[in-house]
């Protein structure tokens, strides 16, 4: 970087007729170092800017178009004209102000550029003041670095806010457990009522529950948004998958007085696949449809589509509405429905299955409304 910003003041030195004849070997040195910085500055993925102590720019990269999003820069405009900084809120700042007020390099990740389409994007902006040692001649000025960060905050800020909603969702089962647990010691201390001290332990096993689903969902999450988890590519036969998956949730559904069938094609034909993601997107939507069904029946269904097989898991339970449709599959989504929130979850279950599709190019409809059911289906297409 040293030797970088050595160059550019030799750039803009360059850029004024005032500096003092050169030898012709000067000359010639001067041309080649002219040459190599162009070169070094244009080979730069990040836009570079560099402007005369007044603010005029002096050279800059084809990055640096990319992400002003300009076709050219007439060399001498100010700086202020190509380059308008706003802040989080939008407001204009004082471009130039800010450039020439700075005295030691300063970067900041905090600016934003408000392109003439509307979108707005966050950048990367490292101001550094190129100064000349005592008694040397030439001129001042700036060199600006440039990057588009708008992914990586778009990231940072989806990660603050999953650690707020984490923070949150763990908060209430922990606080549930610890006084469950406390109120069963203080029971078995006091009265010993072994109905009541039961009850408690039973709050708190639940909650241990809710707890150990959540790790699992957060588990699964982060390696499949990774690229992770196991996907050996196996022949599955669909016939003795969807009847594994009724014996396997045939008692829950009887605890819960439920009707578990299946409706399998007989023409169905053997589904190549990754055999993890199928089983857990399919165990995901089996669980959800016992879960928020109380009375009738959950269908597991499959039948042969062309290049694939079709998936469908239909329920009698509560339904979801046309706006909650929209964000079922957002991380963290709870509907704020009533009867929703009577029940238990992590609000990460059908973000999960989203994800674990996309890794098996599968794709996912949902059918439902209110007070009358849900059917999620699923096509998953043979994989080589």
């Amino acid at each position: 970087m040293l030797n970088f910003k050595n160059n550019v003041k030799i750039m803009l030195m360059a850029s004024k007729t005032n500096t003092k004849p050169r030898t012709k070997t000067g000359s010639v040195q001067a041309v080649l170092d002219h040459e190599r910085l162009n070169s070094l500055i244009n080979s730069m993925a990040d836009g570079v800017i560099a402007t005369d102590e007044e603010g005029k720019i002096v050279l800059y990269n084809a990055a640096a178009l990319d992400v002003l999003d300009v076709n050219s820069i007439q060399k001498g405009d100010p700086i202020e004209k190509v380059l308008k900084l706003t802040n989080e809120n939008n407001d204009l700042l004082d471009t130039k102000g800010i450039i020439l007020n700075t005295k030691i390099q300063t970067i900041s990740r905090d600016y934003k550029i408000n392109y003439t389409d509307g979108s707005v994007i966050s950048i990367y902006l490292s101001i550094s003041p190129v100064h000349h040692g005592y008694g040397k001649e030439g001129d001042k000025g700036f060199v600006l670095i440039i990057r588009d960060i708008t992914r990586e905050k778009s990231l940072e800020e989806e990660r603050d806010e999953f650690i707020s909603v984490i923070s949150h969702e763990l908060r209430t089962p922990v606080a549930i457990t610890e006084g469950a647990v406390g109120n069963a010691l203080f029971l078995a201390e006091k009265t010993g009522d072994v109905e009541k001290i039961k009850e408690a332990l039973d709050n708190a096993h639940k909650q241990a529950i809710y707890l150990e689903d959540m790790i699992n969902d957060l588990s699964t999450l982060s390696r499949a948004e990774r690229g992770v988890l196991d996907n050996n590519i196996e022949d599955i036969n669909a016939h003795e998958f969807v009847e594994s998956l009724q014996s396997l949730y045939q008692p829950d559904a009887e605890k819960k007085g439920l009707k578990l069938y299946i409706d399998v094609d007989p023409k169905l034909e053997i589904l190549r696949s990754a055999k993890l993601y199928v089983q857990e997107i399919m165990q995901n939507f089996i669980t959800n449809s016992i879960k928020y069904t109380e009375k009738g029946s959950v269908t597991i269904s499959a039948k042969a589509v062309e290049g694939g097989v079709q998936f469908s898991v239909t329920d009698t339970g509560i339904g979801i509405s046309k706006s909650d449709q929209a964000r079922v599959f957002d991380k963290f989504f709870r509907s704020e429905d009533y009867h929703t929130r009577q029940q238990n979850g992590t609000g990460l279950g059908l973000h999960v299955t989203k994800k674990l599709a996309q890794l098996a190019q599968a794709k996912i409809t949902l059918e439902s409304e209110l007070g009358k059911g849900s059917t999620f289906t699923i096509f998953f297409p043979n994989l080589k």
